[in-house]
């Protein structure tokens, strides 16, 4: 029993020793829980971030004013007002989740409609593929002010659309039957108005069960046109292969580090080689096998899982390069801040899995909080998810790949000019 102890008491003792370890195991899955509980759930007391819309008034009109103006105050939404092409524009981009428009004519068809006298607007709403979720919300809170702005125009006697109304229901194509219950309507309505005026009962709930004033139409907006539409498919396998591309610069960085231990460093220091040499030979051949395995990656997708590059193929390639050498450097880093392979292993995949966590690789980042939609821009694993994304299922041209393409570069080269100052040349 005495020797059962003691060898408990020898592992619990080489457990707590190890400083770097415990941090590892108690900070990982505290942090890991913090963002996903963040994400889906959080407090109860929090508040959804509001749904960037965009809204195109083609209208103009007394209705579509009073309409925007609800929209604006309602906590929800985050109104925007834009011409046609920079709506749709950003929402192909991925910036707005949706765009709204309101057709001429909107003011003078919608409170014909409420009553079945005339038919109902067009409204159209272009939204990015990947928010479905967008649909139900923006149509629900759109019914909802919508019915309620016709319904006071038309229902009141005192408004300035109410006599057009009636004299165009009155000569509305539908049968005489129905044009005489409709005027029945409007005489029921004014009176019940009236009664309210001189101190009777308000004509709250007027007009339940009519007909909705408008009609929404659907359209996904992507570079290919609706034909593309979101892939699921193809985020996953940009997002696991950033993650899994990362741990291969890991283990470059840890092969490095045993090459010390092992005193093979050493040896190769002695050959006529420069640390150029040294450490660039070590850069190049991890980029070439993160550009192959991640070639092989999306090659898989495609094969079987219907991923497609619907954008720019040379900017697809151009963002598998970059995000090679960006791997390959960040290796480097880690490498040089390291001390020996077991502790740098749990450290650099710690850091790993964060940037991989923050960059949207396992959730997209649209689900994030507005203000961590924000700050995660300064991952360069945000721009690599996001720019693949953009030549895959978004469709978008060349010019989407430049920018994701030179913060991949830009940090590439940051991580190596850190490494070469903090790389231990005589160890």
């Amino acid at each position: 029993m005495t020797a059962l102890m003691s060898l408990v008491r020898k592992d619990l003792l080489q457990y707590l020793g190890n400083r770097r370890a415990l941090l590892i195991n108690l900070l990982a899955p505290i942090l890991i829980a913090a963002f996903f509980g963040s994400l889906f759930g959080g407090k109860p007391s929090g508040k959804p971030a509001p749904v960037p819309l965009a809204v195109v008034d083609q209208d103009d009109s007394a209705l579509s004013h009073r309409l925007l103006t609800v929209l604006a105050a309602e906590p929800h939404l985050s109104l925007q007002r834009l011409a046609p092409e920079p709506a749709l524009e950003a929402v192909r981009r991925g910036t707005l989740r949706a765009a709204l428009i309101l057709p001429k004519g909107f003011g003078e068809q919608a409170g014909l409609a409420l009553f079945g006298a005339g038919p109902q607007p067009q409204l159209a709403l272009h939204i990015d593929p990947s928010q479905r979720s967008t649909l139900a919300l923006v149509q629900g809170l759109l019914t909802q002010h919508l019915m309620a702005e016709v319904s006071r125009s038309a229902m009141s006697p005192q408004g300035a659309n109410w006599q057009r109304l009636r004299e165009q229901a009155a000569q509305a194509d539908m049968p005489t039957e129905q044009r005489a219950e409709l005027a029945q309507l409007f005489d029921s309505v004014a009176k019940v108005q009236a009664r309210s005026a001189a101190g009777g009962e308000g004509t709250e709930g007027v007009g339940q069960g009519l007909r909705s004033p408008f009609a929404l139409q659907e359209h996904e907006v992507t570079a290919k046109g609706q034909e593309a539409g979101y892939n699921g498919y193809a985020h996953s396998f940009a997002g696991m292969g950033v993650q899994f591309i990362l741990m291969l610069g890991v283990e470059m960085a840890v092969a490095l580090l045993l090459m010390r231990r092992q005193d093979l460093w050493k040896r190769l220091r002695a050959a006529p080689l420069s640390r150029g040499t040294l450490l660039g030979s070590r850069v190049l051949s991890t980029a070439l096998i993160a550009l192959f395995s991640f070639v092989l990656i999306m090659l898989a997708g495609m094969a079987v899982f219907g991923v497609r590059v619907l954008g720019s193929g040379i900017g697809f390639a151009l963002l598998l390069v970059s995000f090679a050498l960006f791997t390959a450097s960040f290796g480097l880093l880690v490498a040089a801040l390291g001390r020996n392979p077991e502790a740098t292993r749990g450290m650099a995949i710690l850091a790993t899995l964060l940037m991989v966590m923050l960059g949207g690789a396992w959730v997209p980042s649209f689900v994030f909080p507005e203000w961590l939609q924000t700050v995660t821009l300064a991952m360069p694993t945000r721009w690599a998810v996001d720019g693949l994304d953009a030549m895959t299922w978004r469709g978008l041209g060349l010019e989407a790949a430049w920018a994701p393409c030179g913060v991949l570069l830009g940090a590439s080269l940051l991580c190596g000019l850190l490494a070469w100052w903090r790389f231990d040349w005589e160890e």
